[in-house]
């Protein structure tokens, strides 16, 4: 069995955030390998985040971040189980990094299953037509369509994003934060919603509908 040493177990936990032991056990399945043994502990929060998913989350937090300068902030709701969990400071913590996240990355939905149907729809055939118009071979269209469509919601959807502290050749998205976070506090853990604001939006979005009328 391949020795782990308490530095390689520290700097798991700082990336991760998973309990000592855990990480202790993803170091030795990973041959003491820290970025697969960050892939141990993802998979394994994965499989416990679903068994959580079909129970209800009635408490949480809301969190607000304001961007320095006062000219972008953001408020976000987060839900999990207990009153306990949302007291703690993990996932007090997680729902701020959250925040900070929709302050960046500016998404519009929370996941992909809030995007409307028929907006999903008109993307693809959009799609779809200037890959034929490219010549693209029909053989491959579909998956090239698949590929826009995924990149497009990766950008619109808080979970899809790549989550902006992580470093690596494999970011974490911001659903497998959750999932993770979810898994150690055993509970389950979701965005309910969030707003942001950004000083002169309005404004603009504003004068572009008295242009359209």
């Amino acid at each position: 069995m391949t020795v782990i040493s308490s530095d390689l177990v520290r700097q798991l936990r700082e990336v991760t955030g998973a309990g000592i032991m855990d990480c202790k056990r993803a170091l030795q399945e990973a041959d003491g390998d820290l970025e697969r043994a960050r892939e141990v502990l993802r998979h394994k929060g994965l499989a416990q985040a679903k068994k959580l998913a079909g129970r209800s989350a009635g408490q949480g937090l809301v969190d607000a971040y304001i961007h320095a300068g006062g000219q972008l902030g953001v408020l976000i709701e987060v839900n999990c189980e207990t009153d306990f969990v949302a007291r703690t400071d993990q996932f007090a913590s997680l729902v701020h990094d959250l925040a900070i996240q929709v302050a960046v990355r500016n998404p519009t939905y929370v996941s992909r299953q809030a995007v409307a149907a028929d907006f999903l729809e008109n993307e693809q055939r959009i799609e779809r037509e200037r890959a034929l118009a490219e010549g693209r071979p029909a053989a491959v269209v579909d998956k090239i369509v698949a590929g826009k469509l995924d990149k497009l919601l990766s950008e619109l959807c808080l979970y899809e994003q790549e989550y902006v502290r992580d470093e690596g050749p494999r970011p974490r998205r911001v659903e497998e934060l959750i999932q993770e976070a979810a898994a150690q506090l055993g509970e389950k853990i979701e965005v309910a919603r969030f707003s942001r604001f950004k000083v002169g939006e309005r404004q603009a979005e504003a004068a572009g509908e008295e242009e359209s009328a």
